[in-house]
């Protein structure tokens, strides 16, 4: 700046002209990060909106929308940050569909684990002054703190095996060889975790993982990953099964299901398409943390050629008790009534499904009537969120009390509503799909553990629509199957708030030498990590 300061001329003119540009410059670069600043906050608002017309399942065009605009902002946002003028928005404010406020809120700070390793570096002035060289004596620190990441990096476990014989008898003494989670693989339980969960739960392909192992040192074939893969999922396989056996035990239920595109050589090879089929992932969620249940929660994935009836009905053979789902037809026969009168399960429908009908209307045609129903069905949404993790005793009381005559109410409206409008037309439609099916919607009147909605299960098929952003198709019937498996391992670890790439790693160590008919201690939510060899000589 000193430089610069000499060589300014002596001319006062000159030196008004230089300020005038400069000005002028600046206030350009202002007006240009003004206008970039108004467009990630629309975006945002864009974002939110978008976000409002899903309610849970959405079509594929509105995720891509949402998903362009979310990297046009991340876009924006990084261009800002280097510019030295990011905004500080609020979450909850971005939310809002009514204009964002100008005014700049402070910055949330960032969250760090409790225990993320520390590494303390003490600045110490020394002992004697540097005015005077007096002693110097302590009175207190400034501490501040600075986010940083260690690399990740592979490294080479070698075992040693010692052998030894005894000096009398000439006996060879050596210590077993460990067992590995994939027989005869180089592979640590630790490694086959990384690769699980980078390609099932962060959607990280196998020839991805390939470069960035690359990067790491270690040039791993993918043949060699996909090897790894299909003998890790062999070895946790039996946990896996226990998962989906013990979550469909359970007698309450949230089921839906999600296509995904399936490679078809048979096709290609008879030429009578793109070699692409449509298969089906279906998800059965255990979930009582909203009405304070004791059972664990948990998910069972399986995957289908297609779609047909018989597939949930084979899911779900030897389970009973409230299934709560959408309308498909598929779920029929299971709500049925047998020999006896009896049926295999209540059905229990989902009052988000009847509520996204009426916003589609709304949207489309600004229907003063659509607008009244999700207004009624919204007031419902306020009693349910006041009683969020209560017993069900607590949540039953208050629906009979406040919930019941709002939806007593807006079944004698809807069918007043039904009389005045035309009998083709979607709103009608909304309108009919509630009433025809009024005893499955009423239900959560009647058992305080029943949801309003089955947002449950829509959550547990998220992971799907992320990945499908991320691969184009499953291989084959097979790798359908295979996802599926590693998705039930997964999310059912994640619901119960557990690390799943630390999970596996530690399953996969143990899961060889563990006893079959101790298998229900490797579930998620009983698992506890094994001692390493360091706390158990502390220990000692």
């Amino acid at each position: 700046m000193s430089a610069n300061a000499e060589n300014l001329p002596d001319d006062p003119d000159l030196l008004k002209a230089m300020i005038a540009a400069l000005s002028a410059e600046n206030a350009k670069m202002s007006a240009s990060l003004r206008a970039h600043d108004l467009l990630v906050q629309a975006l945002r608002v864009r974002i939110a909106k978008l976000q409002k017309q899903k309610f849970g399942a959405s079509s594929e065009k509105i995720e891509r929308e949402v998903e362009q605009l979310e990297l046009a902002l991340e876009d924006l946002q990084v261009a800002l940050a280097e510019a030295g003028t990011v905004p500080a928005v609020d979450e909850e404010e971005a939310a809002d569909e009514t204009a964002v406020s100008p005014e700049q809120k402070p910055r949330r700070r960032s969250k760090v684990a409790p225990g993320t390793p520390r590494e303390r570096r003490e600045l110490d002035p020394g002992d004697s002054c540097p005015e005077c060289g007096g002693a110097l004596r302590v009175v207190g620190e400034d501490v501040s703190e600075m986010l940083d990441m260690i690399a990740a990096q592979l490294k080479v476990i070698e075992i040693a095996r010692v052998k030894k014989s005894c000096r009398c008898c000439e006996k060879m003494v050596q210590v077993p060889a460990p067992s590995r989670p994939i027989p005869r693989s180089m592979a640590g339980p630790a490694l086959l975790a990384y690769i699980l969960v980078s390609k099932f739960d962060d959607h990280v392909p196998l020839y991805r993982q390939n470069e960035i192992f690359a990067r790491l040192g270690a040039g791993i074939a993918d043949t060699t990953l996909v090897d790894w893969c299909g003998g890790a999922m062999k070895a946790l396989a039996p946990l896996i099964d226990r998962i989906g056996k013990d979550v469909l035990s359970t007698d309450l239920l949230h089921a839906d299901d999600t296509p995904i595109r399936v490679l078809d050589r048979s096709r290609k090879t008879a030429g009578l398409g793109k070699g692409v089929k449509q298969g089906r992932i279906w998800v059965y969620v255990r979930d009582q943390r909203p009405w304070a249940g004791t059972a664990p929660p948990g998910a069972a994935y399986y995957f289908s050629a297609d779609r047909k009836g018989e597939h949930p009905r084979k899911h779900l053979a030897q389970s009973g008790g409230i299934l709560q789902a959408d309308a498909y037809s598929g779920f029929g026969e299971l709500y049925e009534p047998r020999a006896d009168g009896t049926t295999q399960f209540r059905q229990a429908a989902c009052w988000a499904h009847l509520r996204r009908d009426f916003h589609d209307v709304w949207t489309a045609t600004g229907s003063g009537i659509a607008r009244e129903a999700l207004d009624r069905i919204g007031k419902l949404y306020d009693i349910e969120r006041q009683i969020a993790g209560q017993p069900a005793e607590l949540r039953l009381a208050v629906r009979q009390e406040k919930s019941r005559p709002k939806v007593e109410a807006f079944r004698a409206w809807a069918e007043q509503q039904l009389g005045r409008i035309p009998g083709k037309g979607d709103l009608a439609k909304a309108f009919r799909y509630g009433l025809n099916r009024w005893s499955s919607f009423c239900l959560f009147l009647e058992d305080g553990r029943v949801a309003i909605d089955n947002n449950a299960a829509e959550r547990g098929m998220r992971p799907i629509g992320v990945g499908r952003r991320n691969w184009l198709f499953a291989g084959s019937d097979t790798d359908g199957e295979t996802l599926a498996r590693a998705m039930t391992i997964i999310e059912s670890a994640k619901m119960n708030g557990l690390d799943p790439q630390a999970y596996l790693a530690d399953v996969l160590d143990r899961i060889h030498d563990h006893k079959i008919n101790r298998l229900d201690e490797l579930l998620p939510w009983n698992w506890q990590p094994q001692a390493t060899e360091t706390s158990r000589s502390d220990a000692a």
